[in-house]
């Protein structure tokens, strides 16, 4: 399959380009009947000619060329609706009945805030110019009409306020917030191109229009992305702010699987400067080795690291409620368990060419021993809770008893 993708060079056309590299270069293992074999990439620095050779051959299309912000109002037409003729010309000028994708917006509905949208005026010509195409040629055309984006890539300070606060926020510079009561919808870049991606296999989302809102259906003039989240500017911000001091105080977050917290968090990322890419931990050392903090949650304890000299033994205390994992990643080592009013002593080999993992029981005192002469004993450590050191769970006790 040959596909085109006008405007590939912006936020969309860049993400979904990516993508379908790796489908091409047989990276990508979720499509495995999918076979891409050239992906054609036309913008603004390309030739009419160029396009031209694309619209003879291709296979699909995905149209995402358009204009957002124009130094003239008038150019909204210009860049939506006269770029769509043109292509759709020259894929009638060959015959090619190709499918063909329409990047459209919300704000085409004209309703409310939108109703004297120029911007909206030329994305609804556009959608009626494809229409017509689809209705004059036969060509299966697929009107998308997209709410906010955002995700890695977005060009912060042009259309995106989400990309515009993980960028200052991330280099810490100052942002505004006018109205956090403010709510938007917004579209992850991942769930867009995934949407994309079943469009090629012939497993787009149909809908009809209630106002502003898609209503699904399968016979629907317009496509749309089932999976969208309304996120007012306040929770957005509040968001950041805690991913930002996550490398201060180790607190991961709650980021549920397909949760707007996870999607943000991956894009906050990507904005980050070279010098922050990286932080430092606080080690606690002294001559037995050193206890590192390594991560925290919210909900589901603490990860740490733990580095014994050779010898040394540590631990020999217990805890009435908190319980934790030991895995030794590397070293030879023995993780020893007393039940507290007992004689009978556990003990548990550990190796770093054997992973495993050691459960540390409730009531139970415990210790890791290094054994051997020159290694360290590395070994990381998972707690069901964070430490709190006004509540710490921990009283001294030797395993072995004498």
């Amino acid at each position: 399959m040959k596909i085109l993708v006008t405007g590939a060079t912006g936020f969309f056309g860049k993400n979904l380009c990516a993508s379908l590299k790796n489908i091409k270069e047989n990276k990508e293992r979720t499509h495995p009947g999918l076979t891409v074999d050239e992906v054609f990439e036309y913008d603004m620095a390309s030739t009419p000619e160029e396009l031209d050779a694309y619209c003879s051959q291709v296979d699909f299309v995905f149209n995402l060329a358009g204009v957002n912000r124009p130094n003239d109002e008038s150019e909204f037409m210009a860049g939506n609706f006269g770029f769509a003729s043109q292509l759709l010309d020259c894929l009638k000028k060959h015959n090619n009945m190709a499918p063909v994708m329409l990047s459209s917006s919300i704000q085409a509905t004209l309703i409310g805030r939108y109703g004297q949208s120029d911007y909206g005026k030329s994305k609804l010509a556009g959608e009626e110019l494809f229409f017509q195409f689809a209705k004059d040629t036969g060509s299966k055309v697929l009107v998308y009409r997209f709410p906010n984006l955002f995700g890695k890539w977005c060009r912060p300070n042009y259309n995106s306020a989400v990309a515009t606060f993980c960028n200052n926020i991330a280099n810490d510079l100052p942002i505004t917030l006018n109205d956090p009561s403010t709510e938007l919808e917004l579209l992850y870049i991942d769930d867009l191109v995934a949407e994309m991606i079943a469009a090629l296999e012939g497993k787009e989302h149909h809908c009809d229009y209630d106002g502003l809102n898609p209503v699904e259906n399968a016979d629907g003039r317009y496509c749309f992305l089932p999976t969208t989240h309304h996120v007012t500017l306040g929770e957005i911000v509040d968001l950041l702010h805690t991913f930002h001091d996550q490398p201060q105080n180790l607190v991961m977050p709650d980021i549920p699987e397909d949760s707007f917290a996870k999607k943000l968090y991956s894009t906050y990322l990507s904005y980050l400067p070279k010098e922050k890419v990286a932080f430092p931990l606080k080690m606690n050392v002294d001559q037995r080795g050193s206890f590192t903090e390594l991560l925290k949650t919210r909900s589901c304890g603490q990860f740490s690291v733990n580095i014994s000299n050779p010898g040394i033994t540590k631990g020999q205390h217990w805890h009435h409620s908190k319980w934790e994992f030991f895995i030794v990643v590397s070293g030879h080592g023995l993780i020893q368990q007393r039940y507290i009013g007992s004689n009978e002593v556990l003990n548990f080999e550990v190796d770093g060419s054997n992973i495993q993992v050691v459960h540390i029981l409730p009531g139970y005192t415990h210790n890791i021993i290094n054994l051997s002469d020159n290694e360290l004993l590395i070994t990381v450590m998972w707690a069901n809770e964070q430490f709190d050191p006004n509540h710490p769970d921990t009283f001294g006790e030797p395993v072995e008893v004498k």
